[in-house]
């Protein structure tokens, strides 16, 4: 468990967005036209940035289950903290509620920069184990059976590209059956990106490349046994070699931060643990990367810091 001192950063940052966007959102009621109809908006005992905070705590402990956290933690530990708690049942209810909020945190306040080296790859999301996939309902009609290089899974499949310095810089979500190397998901994950990435085989495409490259990308992939070797700066060849760095923050997703489990009751509770678990990734204090300083002709060191 993280040291409160963390939560109160983690507050501090989360409580400054809420301001603004709170602000951005009076401005927009100011030019819309008053509604016939009154809506009810009872006001909560906890504040929008209090609930994000738990939310995104989660991922930064060491809880397998939100339950016990929210119980034990929130309501235990950090009363000083939180002294009006709601009840468990009722903030699972309203949690849905922030998704928008979360999400433009997410993209504007904890993504990275592109420095023109990027590292790209996809990781499953498994909602179910293979045995209960007919007996499955809370995915039914959304989740898709998908083969990666541990076997067979059913569920999502999440693509992350980030940069050498272990920083997050987009993230895609599709169905279980789709391929790593869709033109039309891969256009819009790598919208804000530029100079040279790197991947696995499983994105081997000219196509893809051909793409990429008009959009000012230069995609390195490894190659396979029965391919031709082709040119390539010796620079690339140890970047290639170090793409280990997105499977360690894939890892990381996994196990710390528990973004994936098949514990699931909604999907609007999987779409927020996924953005709750992205954005804790950020506040972590160590990150896997690359220390380009140390580069020459021979190595390329990787750090964990």
């Amino acid at each position: 468990m993280f040291s409160k001192d963390k939560v109160i950063e983690i507050f501090c940052i989360v409580d400054d967005f809420c301001k603004e966007f709170d602000s951005e959102i009076k401005k927009l009621k100011r030019v819309q036209l008053p509604e016939d109809k009154k809506h009810r908006s009872r006001a909560l005992s906890m504040s929008d940035s209090e609930i994000i905070t738990i939310l995104i705590g989660f991922h930064l402990g060491a809880h397998r289950t939100f339950k016990h956290y929210y119980q034990q933690v929130v309501q235990g530990y950090w009363t000083d903290l939180f002294p009006k708690t709601l009840s468990y049942n009722r903030f699972v209810e309203v949690q849905h509620r922030y998704f928008i909020v979360m999400a433009l945190f997410l993209k504007q306040k904890c993504l990275g920069q592109c420095t023109g080296i990027s590292f790209m790859d996809s990781t499953t999301m498994r909602v179910c184990k293979n045995q209960r996939i007919h007996n499955h309902k809370v995915f039914s009609g959304l989740a898709e059976r998908g083969r990666s290089s541990m076997g067979w899974f059913y569920g999502f499949k999440l693509h992350l590209v980030c940069n050498e310095k272990g920083e997050l810089l987009s993230f895609y979500l599709t169905k279980g059956n789709v391929d790593d190397r869709n033109a039309k998901h891969i256009k819009k994950l790598t919208e804000q990106l530029f100079g040279k990435m790197y991947a696995d085989k499983g994105y081997i495409s000219r196509a893809l490349w051909e793409m990429l490259f008009a959009d000012g990308i230069q995609l390195f992939t490894k190659l396979k046994k029965n391919m031709k070797g082709h040119i390539m700066e010796l620079r690339d060849k140890i970047l290639l070699r170090k793409r280990a760095i997105i499977e360690t923050i894939n890892d990381e997703l996994k196990n710390l931060c528990q973004i994936e489990h098949t514990r699931h009751r909604s999907v609007n509770g999987f779409i927020m643990n996924i953005i709750g678990a992205l954005t804790a990734y950020s506040f972590f204090p160590k990150k896997p990367s690359l220390n380009l300083n140390t580069y020459n002709s021979q190595q390329l060191m990787i750090t964990a810091a």
